[in-house]
């Protein structure tokens, strides 16, 4: 019993809050905190994050290859090519924090030769099939 009165004389005293409100008040009326959302359809919301990740080069953080699961990246892997047409050395796989379209992002080091970059994928994608290869590579179908 001594302890909890001393914790309790060592805690000092939560301070109030500056503008109380009443729980539950409303903040923000219905039509103002409508006017702040997004108000583009998802569909109208990836056309643009797609338009702007263009302008980056294709296979980085900034505009990741979008493919379909697990089984996208390695499918788009296994089309991959070299520039002298050769297949490329796939290294392992490992997260490469968020990209432009707000996912997690992973990356796979890719090796030509005696030179190897990063190619950067989003996985969560699978409605888009992509057609075109980083600089460097080409894809086969």
């Amino acid at each position: 019993m001594r302890f909890l009165a001393a914790a309790a004389l060592l805690v000092p005293a939560l301070p109030a809050p500056a503008l109380a409100q009443e729980l539950g008040a409303r903040t923000a009326s219905p039509e103002a905190m409508a006017a702040r959302m997004n108000q583009a359809s998802p569909e109208e919301e990836m056309r643009a994050l797609a338009a702007a990740a263009a302008a980056h080069p294709l296979g980085t953080a900034e505009n990741p290859v979008r493919v379909g699961g697990p089984e996208g990246e390695r499918a788009y892997l296994g089309h991959l090519r070299c520039g002298d047409g050769s297949a490329p050395r796939i290294g392992a796989r490992r997260e490469a924090g968020v990209g432009a379209f707000g996912s997690v992002v992973s990356a796979f080091e890719v090796a030509c030769g005696d030179s190897s970059r990063s190619i950067v994928f989003d996985m969560y994608h699978e409605e888009h099939v992509e057609t075109r290869a980083p600089a460097g590579f080409a894809l086969v179908r």
